[in-house]
């Protein structure tokens, strides 16, 4: 997912932690995205580094 395409509210895995849950992006500023998940809190994610996938609303 593209840093571009993150913003408050957008709900994302981050597969390198699926332990974490969905989780909820709070804030984007830079490459920092900050994601309240399910199972781990409020995490801050450098999306150089970390590729968080969207999850769909409404699967088809």
């Amino acid at each position: 997912m593209m840093n571009n395409e993150l913003f408050p509210g957008s709900r994302v895995m981050n597969p390198a932690r699926p332990d974490w849950g969905a989780g909820q992006v709070q804030s984007v500023v830079g490459n920092r995205v900050t994601v309240n998940f399910e199972n781990a809190g409020k995490m801050m994610v450098h999306v150089d580094h970390v590729t968080l996938e969207p999850i769909d609303r409404d699967p088809e």
